[in-house]
């Protein structure tokens, strides 16, 4: 387990949903966190497919599958790994479910062309903002925008060598999310500031594409001095 940085919470018996979970950013989080002793609800549109999902990581994991309402609802702690397209819709139609809690928002608002991915404009400033907007009773925090699905659902990868940046208003949910992301084995949760600046981090991931395609590697982030 990744070292962690003194004064961040015990997590450890934090329950994990996570919106469009059957998708590969979604199921390799899921993995992780379910690796690392969590129950991880993966909710989906299609009960069957977050079933099929939650299957596909294995047995013996803590992993089930559910309609997003019901994810939403019954875990600590949400994660929304959806489609760009979807993300509003979403969000609005689970508002009462997700009231009171933190609400982790990895979206990355890409688009693509034949020059590659680019950042698209967003009129609330970002995804997380967007969610924030939205999501009044509950608190958004931006982290896990680059964390590779490849890495995270590959079994013969113990750990994941890279820095989670956690962005958010609110202290106490940052220290937490930084908390969870210390629980993926090789991973550090480090605050990178106020939720305003989100859109720079979400942004940036057209730029990691961009080192993958060239390189052909799975590339993350690691921060010096700290």
């Amino acid at each position: 387990m990744s070292t962690q940085h003194v004064g961040l919470p015990d997590v450890s018996g934090m329950s994990i949903g996570i919106l469009g979970g059957t998708g590969d950013q979604g199921k390799g989080l899921a993995r992780r966190f379910a690796v690392a002793g969590h129950h991880v609800i993966i909710g989906s549109r299609s009960a069957e497919r977050a079933h099929q999902a939650a299957e596909s990581l294995g047995d013996g994991l803590p992993v089930r599958g559910a309609e997003n309402p019901v994810a939403a609802r019954e875990a600590d702690v949400v994660i929304v790994a959806v489609p760009w397209d979807g993300h509003k819709t979403l969000l609005e139609s689970l508002r009462d479910e997700l009231a009171g809690k933190i609400v982790i928002d990895c979206v990355n608002p890409l688009g693509f062309d034949k020059q590659g991915a680019f950042a698209l404009p967003v009129e609330e400033g970002s995804a997380a903002q967007q969610a924030a907007a939205v999501l009044t009773g509950s608190t958004v925090v931006a982290a896990f925008h680059h964390v590779s699905a490849v890495i995270l659902l590959d079994p013969e990868i113990d750990e994941v060598h890279l820095d989670v940046l956690v962005l958010g208003d609110d202290r106490e949910a940052t220290g937490t999310v930084q908390a969870l992301a210390g629980r993926i084995s090789g991973v550090r949760g480090v605050y990178g500031g106020r939720l305003r600046n989100a859109h720079q981090i979400e942004a940036f991931t057209a730029n990691l594409i961009s080192i993958n395609r060239r390189y052909k590697t799975h590339a993350g982030i690691r921060v010096t001095g700290i």
